[in-house]
């Protein structure tokens, strides 16, 4: 192996673990930005067209694109966890990089405080479609289930052997 092809083996490994680094950071922005309130931020993490898909109590699903995310992020119920004191904690994710686009899957836990104590108040499996962009790493689609039993639950912690 000549020098130039073991150095652009090392740039090419390089820029994959930047990817990894970048997009770990993308994903575990969510959980400060949105528990903090900064409903003009938190929407900054998704690429232009991109959503959040998830799942509704009670059954069905509801999609919100980049520009409904602010209205979420200040909505009554959000800001009522906010000043209760929450936590969005998205688990360590399993990271397939493929060019300009990857896909993460992760765990996620919304922690609450009642008076002095903390509980696991929702658990989640969630599916990242990224994209890069010219601002760096961007989320192009949350997909995010609770951890119900149900199929469509199962099937996207299945995902898992796709990465």
């Amino acid at each position: 192996m000549t020098i130039e092809e073991r150095l652009a083996a090392l740039e090419q490994r390089c820029r994959a673990a930047e990817d990894h680094l970048e997009i770990l950071n993308l994903v575990n922005s969510y959980g400060p930005l949105v528990d903090s309130g900064m409903a003009h931020d938190a929407p900054k993490l998704w690429a232009d067209g991109g959503g959040y898909n998830y799942g509704l109590p009670g059954g069905g699903t509801a999609r919100l694109g980049k520009d409904e995310l602010h209205t979420m992020y200040e909505s009554d119920g959000h800001m009522n966890l906010v000043n209760t004191g929450c936590s969005h904690l998205t688990a360590t994710p399993r990271i397939k990089v493929d060019g300009d686009r990857a896909r993460a899957l992760a765990y996620s836990f919304v922690i609450l405080r009642e008076d002095e104590r903390w509980f696991l108040w929702r658990g989640a499996i969630n599916e990242w479609k990224l994209v890069r962009t010219d601002e760096g790493w961007r989320i192009e689609e949350r997909f995010n289930r609770t951890l119900d039993g149900s199929d469509e639950s199962h099937e996207t912690m299945r995902k898992v052997l796709e990465l």
